[in-house]
């Protein structure tokens, strides 16, 4: 209380300001608005607008990145499935062309196979010939030895013995295509 008295006796009021102090304090104010209003708060909203921007920005480059991925896993999906497309047909072709190499090697066994029974035919036939001509020579010299004893006369003629022997083989042939014939 003692400052209130002590107030009150210069004359002035404690809860009015003096005058000065108004006019000091106003001048302070204004002058410290003028350097917030032309200073400071363009700064900050330049500072602000760049944060939007950025933000806004990287919200855009994210967008654009999803959407760059979207495009990229459909291009990858694509790829994919003409790879599996592309496997499938390689994998057809391989069988075919598997298929036609086991023919081709089958149809050469085949032909070799046939090839090698005509072959073992052939030469039982030369082996049968050789076999006939070698048992009808010996046949026949036998034939004309037994015929010398059964009739009791010496056939050692050549020229006799081949006759006799010809005649005798030739009905033996003849009768050896009979019996073939009579089978067939």
């Amino acid at each position: 209380m003692h400052y209130f008295a002590a107030e009150g006796e210069d004359g002035g009021n404690v809860i009015l300001p003096h005058v000065p102090e108004i006019i000091v304090g106003s001048i302070a104010f204004a002058l410290l608005c003028f350097v917030l209003m032309k200073f400071v708060f363009p700064r900050m909203e330049e500072t602000f607008r760049a944060r939007v921007d950025a933000i806004e920005g990287g919200i855009k480059r994210a967008e654009e990145a999803q959407a760059e991925a979207g495009r990229l896993l459909q291009q990858y999906k694509e790829q994919l499935a003409e790879a599996r497309t592309e496997a499938a047909r390689i994998r057809d072709e391989a069988r075919a062309d598997a298929t036609g190499i086991r023919e081709d090697i089958l149809a050469k066994a085949r032909e070799e196979s046939d090839r090698i029974i005509a072959a073992g035919r052939d030469a039982l036939q030369t082996e049968r010939q050789t076999i006939i001509r070698q048992l009808r020579a010996e046949v026949g010299s036998l034939a004309v030895d037994l015929a010398g004893r059964i009739v009791g006369e010496s056939l050692e003629e050549e020229a006799r013995r081949r006759g006799t022997v010809e005649r005798f083989l030739s009905e033996i042939s003849d009768a050896d295509a009979a019996d073939a014939a009579g089978r067939r």
